[in-house]
C-alpha cells in the first residue's frame, strides 16, 4: 500500500471518430500524458463512451437507441483497450460509463482498471430524469469497494453523488477516495455535483473525485452539450485547504487536473480532526429517533 496517492481527473470532450482506431489513438494519447505527469489513478467521466456512438455513422449516432447500443455494441473492445493501457502503465483507471444491455434495457456503467486488468464494474444506483424518462436506462445492483495498493476506492456516478447514503455505505466499508465521473449539461447541473461531492467529502472525511463531459458533441444524440470542470476535493480540515478544494480545473477546458493526497491525512483526519463528522455520523440517527417539535409563530 502506498500512502500518497495522484490522481488525474478529466475534463473530456467527446469526439467523432472514423475507425475504432482513431478512438485508439485518442485513448492512448489521454493516458500516456496522464501517466508521464506521475498519476496513478486516472479518472473519466460518465457517458464518455458515448462517443463511440459515431462509429455506427451519424444516422447511429443522431438517433438515441441506435448510439445506446452502438456504444454497448463496442464495450467488450473498449475495455481490452483500457485493460492494456492500465497493464502498460502501470495505473488504475476508472474508464468512461457507459450503456450495457444486461437485460432489455441498458445500465449505465463504470469499469475500474488496473494493471493486471478488470477490477471490476460500478453501475449507476439512481437515474435523474433523462434517464428514467428518455433513455430508459435502469440502475444497476448493489455497491462496489475496490481495494487496490492505492487505497479502498469507492465510485458514485453523476447523480448518485448527490445522495449521501450511498457514499456514506462506501465510507463505512472503508472507501478513502469517492470517484464521481459526471455529465451535465447545464452549469447548474455540473454544480449540482460538485456540490455533493465537496459534501461527501465533508461528511466522510475523505477525498472525492469529479470528472466530467465537456464541450459540444451535437452529433451525439443525449450529450449534445457537456459543461463542467474536473475537481478534487477534501474536507475542510486541519491539514487540507479550508475551502475544500484541493484542486480545480478551469470550466470546459478538455484535459486534465492533478493532485496528489495522502491517505496518512485521511486517516489522521477521521481519528483527530478538528470536527469529526465521520464518526459522528450515527449520533444522527438518535437526534432523528424523537419526533419534530411544532412551533407555531403568532
Amino acid at each position: 500500500m502506498t500512502d500518497t496517492v495522484t490522481i488525474a481527473a478529466a475534463a473530456y470532450p467527446l469526439d467523432w471518430f472514423e475507425t475504432f482506431a482513431d478512438y485508439e489513438a485518442k485513448l492512448t494519447r489521454w493516458v500516456a500524458e496522464a501517466a508521464g505527469a506521475g498519476a496513478q489513478l486516472l479518472v473519466f467521466p460518465e457517458y464518455g463512451a458515448m462517443e463511440l456512438a459515431s462509429l455506427g455513422g451519424r444516422a447511429v449516432a443522431g438517433d438515441l437507441e441506435g448510439a445506446l447500443s452502438e456504444v454497448a455494441r463496442h464495450r467488450p473492445a473498449a475495455d481490452a483497450l483500457h485493460a492494456r493501457l492500465a497493464g502498460e502503465h502501470g495505473v488504475w483507471i476508472l474508464g468512461a460509463s457507459g450503456p450495457v444491455f444486461t437485460g432489455n434495457r441498458p445500465v449505465n456503467r463504470a469499469t475500474f482498471f488496473g494493471p493486471s486488468g478488470i477490477l471490476g464494474e460500478q453501475d449507476k444506483q439512481i437515474m435523474v430524469r433523462f434517464e428514467r424518462e428518455e433513455w430508459d436506462v435502469v440502475p444497476g445492483s448493489g455497491l462496489s469497494l475496490f481495494d487496490t495498493p492505492l487505497g479502498r476506492i469507492g465510485v458514485v456516478i453523476c447523480y448518485d453523488c448527490e445522495f449521501p447514503l450511498l457514499s456514506r455505505r462506501l465510507a463505512e466499508a472503508g472507501a478513502e477516495i469517492l470517484l464521481a465521473p459526471s455529465a451535465t449539461e447545464t452549469w447548474a447541473g455540473y454544480n449540482r455535483v460538485r456540490i455533493g461531492a465537496m459534501a461527501r467529502a465533508l461528511e466522510n472525511q475523505c477525498v472525492s473525485v469529479q470528472a466530467p463531459l465537456v464541450g459540444q458533441a451535437d452529433w451525439c444524440a443525449g450529450c449534445e452539450e457537456n459543461t463542467g470542470r474536473a475537481g478534487i476535493y477534501g474536507p475542510p480540515d486541519r491539514g487540507w485547504p479550508a475551502e475544500g478544494v484541493i484542486a480545480e480545473g478551469d470550466r470546459d477546458a478538455p484535459g486534465w487536473t492533478y493532485a496528489t493526497v495522502s491517505r496518512k491525512l485521511i486517516a489522521d483526519t477521521r481519528a483527530d480532526g478538528g470536527v469529526l463528522n465521520f464518526r459522528h455520523w450515527d449520533e444522527q440517527e438518535a437526534r432523528l429517533s424523537a419526533p419534530v417539535g411544532s412551533i407555531r409563530a403568532t
